[in-house]
């Protein structure tokens, strides 16, 4: 069928016996209209396969139905097996057809690429804007919500803008994990650290930080971006520094795995010689060998939270400006 010969608002009018208007508010989802009304409407819908424009809706009702969710990263980072950006992917989707709403998905991990995004989100093209994963001081998000765009972070902006974001306790996450290894007997606890750009990586390190200094034990860090390779090569150089460590607190579990590898290949029985404790609990880390002790963070439902922040600011409905979500640490085999 041509768009010429597409049903109209007028052909379903007809058809059901109602004025254009009515047909108007029963297909945007108005319920002021009587029941059975509503009912010849969708009939007269469904015989004729009539589309709505959504164009031509956007244009009245200043909405798109769609909801862009941006990551500064490479498609690589984020379809990688790291398991973290797809389960918050998951969360957002999950809440967002609940809601009958699009998610658009937008990589910026490049300048070109954040360019891209700035046009497109400025644009108008979205009703509100999820960052997730930022890195450094990003000014866009706080460029659009000062253009009135619902926006919604995932960890708190690093250049200061007071805007809503979702996040889990990662502080309190790395302390007890730490204090975990402590009370296990260990006392020369290394920590391979997040990227410091990362709000993320800068907490789990004050965590660590923290709970060492209330321990009086000494510091010995290492800096990865929680990648495997990161976490491999901070694990080397840990281990030429300080070869009488006896466990790693490595903040990402991906890392973790790297670390424990690289243990072996030395020669370091895990958790005989060196515990082994990451943080994120992807759903590889219980089939590690030995099984990886680990923080679990709530993936999805950061996701999902994020969501349902943006969702209501765009309905004009007051929200909290920080949630936190809790970590666990779940104890396995190899600390």
């Amino acid at each position: 069928m041509t768009t010429a010969q597409r049903p109209t608002l007028e052909a379903v009018a007809r058809r059901a016996g109602v004025s254009r208007a009515t047909v108007s508010r029963v297909v945007n989802g108005s319920t002021t209209v009587a029941e059975s009304i509503r009912e010849a409407v969708r009939q007269a819908v469904e015989e004729l396969g009539y589309v709505p424009n959504l164009a031509a809706r956007s244009l009245v009702t200043q909405r798109t139905d769609s909801v862009a969710l941006v990551m500064p990263e490479e498609a690589t980072r984020v379809f990688s097996d790291d398991q973290v950006f797809p389960g918050i992917i998951r969360g957002v989707s999950q809440e967002l057809e609940a809601a009958d709403k699009q998610l658009v998905l937008m990589l910026a991990g490049s300048p070109a690429g954040h360019q891209r995004v700035e046009r497109y989100t400025t644009g108008r093209h979205v009703d509100g804007v999820l960052f997730a994963s930022l890195h450094g001081e990003d000014p866009l998000p706080g460029r659009l919500a000062r253009l009135g765009i619902p926006v919604v972070c995932s960890g708190r902006p690093l250049d200061g803008a007071q805007l809503p974001y979702v996040d889990v306790d990662h502080v309190g996450g790395v302390t007890r994990a730490v204090r975990y290894l402590i009370e296990s007997g260990r006392r020369r606890i290394a920590t391979i650290a997040g990227p410091q750009d990362m709000v993320a990586g800068i907490e789990r390190l004050i965590g660590y930080r923290e709970t060492m200094a209330e321990a009086a034990l000494p510091e010995l860090v290492g800096f990865g971006d929680f990648t495997r390779e990161s976490g491999a090569a901070a694990m080397r150089q840990l281990l030429a520094e300080h070869p009488d460590l006896d466990a790693v607190f490595a903040a990402s579990d991906l890392m973790a795995h790297a670390a424990m590898r690289t243990l072996r290949e030395a020669g370091r029985r895990v958790p005989d010689d060196v515990a082994v404790i990451g943080f994120d609990d992807i759903e590889t880390a219980a089939y590690t060998e030995p099984p990886l002790t680990t923080i679990r963070q709530p993936i999805m439902e950061l996701g999902r939270a994020m969501t349902r922040q943006l969702l209501r600011i765009a309905a004009g409905e007051d929200v909290e400006q920080v949630v936190i979500l809790p970590t666990e640490l779940i104890a396995r085999d190899s600390a």
